[in-house]
């Protein structure tokens, strides 16, 4: 074994054990495997043009190195990005801990009470901080949350007679640059007009539907928007307010002035700003428009013996599940971040928090008093941490760049300073003498920071925040390091057993891929610094650029889509602006097979497109003859197909080429969907197949971990024709010559977690990203083999085998009483996540098993499987008093000194031999799904107050 090979440490099955299972499966090698699975007219001629694979040593070495090409200047650029203190506890125990990196969206809350309860704290401090009744488990940066606040208010208008048909939007001119530039994005297609202009000049006119605030303003100044908010609620005119999380510990809360939603980003509370991202958003609004709420929220119900749990809440309502009906496609969340934010908040404490928002403040204060000693005009009367100073910028600029400082410049005659978590009474200093050179005048010295303040108090906050016990108690790193290790205890992540849900791909997120994030000059750039200070960045970024162009057999790649569901969007609002510069803006319709994702149609209508459904034929595959008759019907009009590859049902259609050339054959472009592509890589790509875009999900085929549900990266490929219309950044050039406005909030969007597919594809190579695609197929075909005679597979390709994926039908058992979520949640006994449950085929279960898992876990699995199988067939609708429906069991079920079930103690909890190596006890039992929905409470409310309701 050639220990320095990457690809043998990823890849999970040893050479012998692949012989034994293409044995089981029944072939004689691996190449017959694929043969008998992918249509031999897709398959790609010769191999990929990539670099010859680097070990991880040499990557480390390689990946450190071009760190150095990043200039970490002193930066106080702000725009919603600054430099944070992230503290080592939560970075060792969280960041770096694959007990959290690698868990998957809480689906199963049995075993997820730890990121659940993570995820609740974090909305509590959202509430809190806001004023605002309710908020989502987070989004994925603040200017999408923006859009998103502006989509959700469009929508709500139509509960007022008066306001149904009321199109216009106002957008503060203080609000922030790559914000207005999102606004644009979302508005246009769904025919929201925005009027942008300054808060004192709105007339309050009934033609308005909502408004949008920046608090602080862009520039730092601090406006009255409790006066704004008061006329705005006296003309029935909705308001969102873009807020900064750490001015709200000296501002009063956006929600106590009648606030309808109140957005932002968490970076500021200890996340480093890694060149754009991941952070964790944030969204609040009133309980009247928790429906209408984009993504996820946290709520608190009770399992089957009365006690407490945490679960996701409304799960059935979420965006994508409306399809063509949602105002949204937002379908996940920055979890990992915001576990982060949320232990920031616990670590300090109101206290702690009220510590650092006040010597922000204070060093600003202190600042402008310095700089108008100095002579300079510092023009913000009001301001949280922001000056605005009115001199030469271009003379600021040039002495600021020789003394490796970084302001804001947004104009020739204003510079913008920004002051952070991490300015000393040293780094005020060095800013006085930066400006003494240039005022050409004597510096003087400051030797400390006393406390000051400059916002008025009728704008001062006066409510409590934070008073919940959790925010009271661990202020030690002791005390810290055991509650998260406590609430880890109770998740189910990677590094305990196989998760083998289909289309979500659990992949191995391997250690040398994942400790770049913590090397301080890839943690610690600000997205919109000059280009020269991000080299390594750019060097980086542009490689995994060609490199997913040359996977994809496309032409170009963006980055900027921070999720699968921006990338679809991203792809279609590409399509749509293909379609207009060759003035057909009226070709809008979009064909969506019926199995498609739920986000599919959502992005659909996003991008002003209207849907029309394909049928499917009875083998779940795409039913080419009505695409056909329906692509003819609207060949004047169509603007493209959403297609899925593999389908969502496993299976890699022989059809496909036919499908995309009847859709360019009726002027229409192919859109397809990535989430499989697992199954594709080196193998065949969308550009062989016919596609002209496509998202990439790098959370699940290229490596980047799920982290309990986000971050995820959705960046887009596409065709040459295509290249031209790439998304833009207001502040920092990207995208093509005729770039469509901007997607996310950072021109590459999250950066820096982009370095772990980079990663993965450097340390594999050409045969290594291929071999993981051919050991995926190989796999999923192997437990397909192993399940026969006791799992009937739904669907298979021609010649009867499985892709990355496969569907088990579970619907046969409801004659014994037993539902698809009793198999789900008895796998928790046996030490396994369940499968995706009931999607794309209710009452069934989709298995993928990946790559890098090993023989000996996946024979576990099925062994369990076919374990369950045979409590199935013991089990009868006329008694449900069985291991099935009573399970996941729990510690204090088996170690209660009374027992009443039929069955005994070991059966429930050790079911088979290798679950005593390796116990994994659920929290809770089972939770009451429908309890938590009809009582929603998604804050740290103590238990009395739920649990008589």
């Amino acid at each position: 074994m050639n220990t320095t090979a990457f690809a043998q440490r990823h890849i999970g099955p040893r050479e012998e054990d692949q012989i034994q299972m293409l044995k089981t499966i029944g072939v004689d090698s691996i190449d017959q495997l694929i043969y008998e699975t992918i249509p031999d007219d897709i398959k790609l001629k010769k191999p990929l043009n990539l670099e010859a694979p680097m070990s991880e040593q040499e990557y480390l070495v390689h990946i450190h190195n071009l760190s150095k090409k990043n200039k970490v200047y002193k930066t106080y650029i702000g725009l919603g990005y600054h430099p944070t203190i992230l503290p080592a506890v939560i970075q060792r125990n969280i960041l770096e801990n694959p007990g959290w990196y690698t868990a998957y969206t809480p689906y199963q809350a049995e075993i997820a009470q730890g990121r659940l309860e993570a995820l609740l704290n974090f909305q509590t401090m959202i509430t809190d901080l806001t004023g605002m009744e309710l908020a989502n488990a987070s989004l994925l940066d603040e200017s999408t949350a923006a859009a998103e606040a502006m989509s959700l208010l469009y929508a709500v208008r139509d509960r007022d007679q008066k306001k149904a048909n009321v199109n216009k939007f106002f957008v503060s001119e203080y609000i922030l640059p790559q914000t207005l530039s999102i606004l644009k994005t979302r508005a246009i297609p769904v025919g929201i007009e925005l009027v942008v202009g300054p808060e004192s000049d709105f007339d309050f006119s009934s033609d308005f539907f909502g408004a949008i605030l920046q608090y602080p303003g862009k520039l730092g100044q601090i406006t009255d928007i409790k006066s704004f908010i008061e006329r705005a609620n006296n003309a029935n005119i909705k308001v969102a307010v873009a807020a900064d999380i750490l001015s709200l510990v000296k501002l009063e809360a956006p929600g106590k002035f009648g606030a309808d939603v109140v957005v932002g980003t968490t970076q500021r509370f200890g996340i480093p700003m890694g060149y754009g991202g991941p952070h964790a958003a944030f969204f609040a609004t009133k309980e009247a428009y928790k429906r209408d709420i984009p993504g996820r929220i946290i709520g608190v119900t009770k399992d089957a013996n009365g006690n407490r749990a945490l679960r996701m809440a409304l799960q059935t309502r979420e965006q994508h599940i409306k399809r063509d009906k949602a105002t949204s496609n937002i379908c996940t969340a920055q979890v990992l971040l915001a576990v982060m934010a949320g232990m920031y908040a616990v670590y300090h404490g109101p206290k702690g928090l009220q510590f650092i928002a006040n010597n922000v403040h204070s060093t600003a204060v202190l600042l402008s008093e310095s700089l108008k000693k100095l002579g300079f005009d510092q023009v913000n009367s009001e301001y949280f941490d922001t000056l605005q100073i009115k001199t030469d910028a271009k003379k600021v600029k040039k002495i600021a760049k020789e003394k490796k400082v970084n302001f804001y410049y947004p104009d020739e005659e204003t510079v913008s300073i920004s002051i952070n978590e991490t300015t000393t009474v040293r780094d005020l200093n060095y800013l006085i003498l930066v400006f003494s050179e240039i005022a050409n005048k004597e510096a003087f010295t400051i030797d400390e920071i006393p406390s000051a303040n400059a916002i008025s108090e009728n704008l001062q906050r006066q409510s409590d925040f934070l008073t919940e016990t959790v925010f009271n108690s661990y202020h030690s790193e002791t005390e810290l390091m055991r509650y998260i290790k406590k609430l880890e205890r109770k998740d189910l992540s990677l590094n305990h057993s196989m998760i083998s849900l289909g289309s979500c791909t659990m992949k191995l997120n391997a250690a040398a891929e994942m400790l770049p994030l913590s090397i301080f000059k890839w943690a610690n750039v600000h997205p919109f610094v000059p280009a020269k200070q991000a080299k390594g960045y750019l060097t980086v970024l542009k490689e995994l650029e060609d490199q997913l162009t040359e996977i994809t057999g496309f032409a170009a790649t963006s980055l900027q889509p921070n999720s699968g569901a921006q990338g679809e969007f991203a792809g279609l609002m590409v399509i749509k602006a293909y379609h207009e510069s060759r003035g057909d803006h009226h070709r809008n319709i979009c064909l969506i097979p019926s199995s498609a994702h739920g986000t599919n149609p959502a992005s659909a209508v996003m991008a002003g497109m209207k849907v029309v459904v394909t049928k499917s034929t009875e083998k779940g595959n795409i039913d080419v003859d009505d695409l056909r008759e329906k692509a003819e019907l609207h060949k004047d009009n169509l603007s493209c197909l959403m297609v899925t590859y593999p389908s969502t049902h496993g299976v890699y259609e022989s059809a496909i080429k036919e499908i995309t050339k009847i859709i360019h054959d009726n002027g229409g472009q192919v859109y397809m969907d990535g989430a499989n592509m697992n199954a594709q890589v080196g193998l065949t790509n969308p550009g062989n197949i016919g596609a002209d875009v496509c998202h990439l999900n790098l959370h699940k085929t290229f490596a980047i971990p799920h982290g309990g549900g986000g971050p995820g990266v959705g960046p887009i490929c596409v065709a040459k024709q295509l290249a031209p219309f790439l998304p833009g950044n207001p502040v920092v050039k990207t995208g093509g010559d005729q770039a469509i406005t901007a997607i996310s909030a950072a021109p590459f969007g999250s950066s820096l977690v982009c370095l772990i597919s980079y990663g993965y594809i450097k340390m594999l190579g050409s045969q290594g990203v291929t071999d993981a695609t051919k050991i995926a197929i190989l796999n999923a075909n192997y437990i397909k083999t192993r399940l026969q005679g006791h799992f009937d597979t739904l669907y298979s390709g021609e010649m009867g085998r499985a892709a990355h994926e496969m569907i088990v039908d579970c619907r046969p058992f409801k004659a014994n009483g037993i539902e698809v979520t009793d198999i789900a949640k008895r796998l928790m006994d046996y030490g396994f996540h369940a499968p995706t449950v009931s999607f794309p085929v209710a009452g069934t279960l989709m298995i993928e098993p990946t790559e890098s898992e090993s023989k000996a876990e996946m024979d576990r699995f099925c062994d369990a499987m076919i374990s369950i199988k045979k409590e199935i067939d013991e089990a009868s609708k006329d008694d449900v008093n069985n291991v099935l429906k009573n399970a996941p069991h729990t510690l204090d079920m088996i170690t209660s000194d009374e027992w009443l079930m039929p069955y005994s103690r070991e059966k429930a909890a050790f079911p088979l031999d290798y679950v005593r190596d390796n116990k994994f006890w659920p929290s809770v039992r089972r939770v009451d799904d429908a309890y938590g929905d009809r009582n929603l409470i998604c804050t740290c409310a103590p238990i009395e107050e739920y649990m008589e309701a």
